[in-house]
């Protein structure tokens, strides 16, 4: 076999770069959950000390985390004055939850995906599933905080809009099934933002189902948001207007089964709204940073989600346009287009 030098030190450049990220993930964890980021983002430039003072937490450890920060351009570090600081950008990635581009939340995701590698490990070897029940507590909240972003700045504002007649009915007051809701997030934002309208959530993890109550109820929503648990085939009929699957589809072990349901459990008129990672039709045009992200999100979290239920279709966090048409089409929508997208989501619009 003969070497390559170039190609080989272009390669170990890449690799010790992508080990380096993987090793600072903790880190970003670490600095999330101390409110290291927020505050040097709100009262820096800082020295080590003074963010140590301003968190809690202890000067040794932050001198030492800011240092790994630094080096990994998370930070800025000055010379002259030995004190850190954070760019407008950084501030919006890292510190600031509310923002667009907030990545803050994925500590939590990716430190699920090594506490549970046994149990993927073991999957691996037995070819069977490893469900959500089953998955650490930090990837519930993990999932929420990461998948929040895109939902509190595009789901009103662009995907309802993009739906054929929906925000109209949603005005006027609609029926709203949220399904695979999770802890909630989606539905709160829909119904904070239609006050005339009722809103259902379902999810089959009861854990989820309570967080999403008692962030409801905090909210002040109860009186329009209800939350059960239910899996995607036992959800409720109740003539819903809009009938809303977020970034879970595929996570679900009968897709077409899911469907069919759903079709049954809405209004004549009703609308199915599909929120999917976005993937291209073909393996070969998902070769890409947003396709390295959602192949190992759904090797670590969706396949393994699938396999443990019935059917076991492990559609994959990459399915792509094409396939989840013919899911539909199998269950019955004869409608069906790309409402719009995003670099991270395809949303789907599926009517009888």
């Amino acid at each position: 076999m003969e070497v390559d030098n170039d190609r080989l030190n272009s390669f170990m450049g890449k690799m010790i770069g992508d080990v380096g990220a993987a090793m600072n993930a903790s880190l970003i964890l670490l600095g999330d959950r101390l409110g290291l980021y927020k505050a040097l983002a709100e009262k820096g430039p800082m020295s080590s000390a003074e963010l140590a003072k301003a968190t809690g937490t202890a000067e040794r450890y932050v001198r030492e985390w800011l240092s790994a920060q630094a080096a990994s351009g998370y930070v800025e570090y000055d010379t002259a004055s030995g004190k850190f600081s954070m760019l407008p950008e950084q501030i919006l990635a890292l510190a600031d939850d509310d923002s667009p581009v907030f990545l803050g939340a994925v500590g939590n995701v990716i430190a699920a995906t090594f506490l549970d590698e046994p149990k993927i490990s073991d999957a691996f070897k037995t070819g069977k599933g490893v469900g959500w029940n089953k998955r650490s507590e930090c990837l519930f909240c993990g999932t929420a905080r990461f998948f929040r972003t895109g939902y509190k700045h595009h789901l009103v504002q662009e995907w309802l809009p993009a739906l054929e007649g929906v925000v109209d009915k949603l005005k006027r007051g609609a029926k709203v099934a949220d399904v695979g809701c999770g802890h909630g997030i989606s539905t709160r934002l829909m119904a904070e933002a239609f006050p005339k309208s009722t809103l259902f959530g379902f999810d089959y993890h009861e854990g989820s189902v309570q967080a999403a109550r008692e962030q409801t109820r905090d909210a002040g929503l109860s009186d329009r948001v209800r939350f059960e648990t239910h899996t995607a085939k036992t959800f409720p009929a109740n003539g819903y207007d809009l009938v809303c699957f977020f970034d879970c589809l595929h996570d679900m072990g009968d897709p077409v089964g899911a469907l069919k349901h759903t079709r049954s459990t809405m209004a004549d008129d009703g609308t199915c709204m599909l929120v999917e990672p976005f993937a291209n039709d073909r393996l070969e045009d998902n070769l890409n940073p947003i396709g390295r992200l959602y192949y190992a999100a759904s090797t670590m979290v969706c396949t393994p989600a699938s396999l443990d239920q019935e059917v076991g279709l492990a559609l994959g966090a990459q399915a792509g346009e094409a396939r989840l048409r013919e899911i539909a089409r199998e269950a019955g929508f004869t409608r069906f287009r790309r409402a719009t997208e995003t670099p991270f989501n395809l949303i789907l619009e599926a009517r009888p």
